[in-house]
C-alpha cells in the first residue's frame, strides 16, 4: 500500500531521504523549544506520519478524528492511546469524518475547512467538542483543489496568520492580522510556529524573506518527500 497522492508524484518517494527529512523536522521543533516524541511507525499505515489528521487538541481536549480518506482510519487508536497520558480524549463518531489538516486555532477561534475530507457532521462535533470549552468554530468552504485548510494558511500567534495569496479572502478571518505568502509559494504557507519561531519549507526563499522580515526565527526543513504525498509541516506532528 502507497501512501495517498491526489496526483501521481514525478518520482517514487525516497524512504531513506524521506527519513532524514522527518529527523530534520524533529530536531528544528526541538530547536523552536518544543519538546519532541516520536511515536513508532505502524508500517500498516504509510500515511501515519502525518499525525494532524487523526486529532484536534485544545484546551486540555484531544477530539480523535475520524479522518476522510478510509484508509487512514487504522492510524487512530495508537494516537488516541499516546494523547490519553496528557490530556482528556473524546472520539468522534460517525457519520462524522474532519482531518486535523483542516483545523487552524487563532487565539479563541477554531477556522475550520469544509472540504472532500471534513464533512458537516465533522464540524458539528469539533464545535460539541469544543464549544463549551470556550472556542467559537466558524466553518469556510475550501476551493475544490485545496486539500485541507492549512494548505494555504497557517496560525503565527499573535493574532496573525500566513495566508497564501489569491488563495482565500483575509477578509474570512475577522481581524486576525494575514501575512502574505506569494501565490508562487503558496505551499510554503503551511508552517509550525512557536513564540517567535517558525519551521518553514526550505526550497521557497520568498516565504523565508516574509518570515524574516516579519520577526521571526526560521528553520528551514527539506519537505520533497512528503509533499509526494500531499504532505507539508504541520501535518507531522500535533502540538500540546
Amino acid at each position: 500500500m502507497n501512501a495517498l497522492a491526489r496526483e501521481s508524484p514525478a518520482s517514487a518517494i525516497d524512504v531513506e531521504l524521506a527519513r532524514r527529512q522527518h529527523a530534520a523536522y524533529g530536531t528544528a521543533l526541538a530547536a523552536a523549544g518544543a519538546t519532541v516524541t516520536v511515536l513508532d511507525a505502524d508500517e500498516r499505515c504509510p500515511d501515519c506520519v502525518f499525525v494532524e489528521d487523526t486529532a484536534v487538541v485544545a484546551e486540555g481536549l484531544a477530539l480523535i478524528t475520524i479522518p476522510g480518506a478510509p484508509s487512514r482510519r487504522a492510524e487512530t487508536p495508537a494516537i488516541a492511546a499516546a494523547l490519553a497520558t496528557l490530556v482528556e480524549v473524546q472520539t468522534m463518531e460517525s457519520p462524522a469524518t474532519l482531518d486535523g489538516g483542516d483545523v487552524m486555532r487563532v487565539g479563541s477561534t477554531l477556522y475550520v475547512g469544509r472540504s472532500a475530507r471534513t464533512n458537516e457532521a465533522g464540524i458539528a462535533s469539533l464545535a460539541a467538542a469544543f464549544t463549551p470549552r470556550g472556542l467559537r468554530v466558524v466553518a469556510l468552504d475550501l476551493p475544490s483543489d485545496v486539500l485541507h485548510l492549512k494548505c494555504v494558511c497557517t496560525p503565527l500567534g499573535e493574532g496573525r496568520i500566513l495566508l497564501a495569496e489569491g488563495s482565500l479572502a483575509p477578509a474570512l478571518f475577522d481581524a486576525v492580522h494575514c501575512v502574505i505568502v506569494p501565490a508562487a509559494e503558496t505551499y510554503a504557507a503551511n508552517v509550525v510556529a512557536l513564540g517567535h519561531h517558525v519551521i518553514v519549507a526550505a526550497e521557497y526563499p520568498r516565504t523565508l524573506d516574509v518570515l524574516v522580515g516579519a520577526g521571526f526565527q526560521v528553520h528551514p526543513v527539506p519537505t520533497t518527500e512528503v509533499r509526494k504525498a500531499d504532505g507539508s509541516l504541520t501535518c507531522q506532528s500535533l502540538v500540546i
